[in-house]
């Protein structure tokens, strides 16, 4: 089974409101700084994306990938990757805890298996940086607007 990383972040602002940003890709433009362009290729009966093409700069990794979501009820999300040029696998998930006092504990999920070798060491580092700044990107896009 493939190692995988994860964080969580407490963000202070209701599931809804931490999900409606995750779930607005045309967006993430604005506030994640690795992805450059997104657009919503397919969605689902509920008007949910289920397909969505990201444009990636991080640095030494630039990509431009397909990537397919499963939205499990209200409070999770996962994807999984159909196309890359650069990743023979990305999976990762959401998970949206309600606290209970108006805050939302958001926990990030990452596997990612690159074309080019990498020792797994390095891999889990990149994972780290990636889930950490996903994260207080969310947290400050969200709290943001709630501001």
């Amino acid at each position: 089974m493939a190692e995988h990383t994860s964080s969580n972040i407490t963000i202070g602002a209701a599931p809804a409101a931490v999900m409606e940003v995750i779930a607005d890709f045309a967006r993430y433009p604005e506030w994640t700084g690795e992805v450059k362009e997104a657009e919503v290729v397919a969605t689902d009966a509920q008007g949910r994306a289920e397909q969505v093409r990201l444009v990636m700069d991080a640095g030494a990794i630039k990509d431009d990938q397909t990537l397919a979501y499963t939205w499990k009820g209200a409070d999770e999300v996962s994807w999984t990757l159909v196309k890359s040029q650069m990743l023979r696998s990305l999976d990762g998930t959401y998970a949206l805890r309600d606290l209970g006092d108006g805050s939302t504990e958001v926990t990030y999920t990452l596997t990612v298996d690159v074309k080019i070798p990498m020792l797994g060491m390095i891999k889990r580092k990149a994972e780290k940086v990636i889930i950490d700044r996903a994260l207080a990107g969310l947290k400050k896009r969200v709290e943001s607007k709630a501001a």
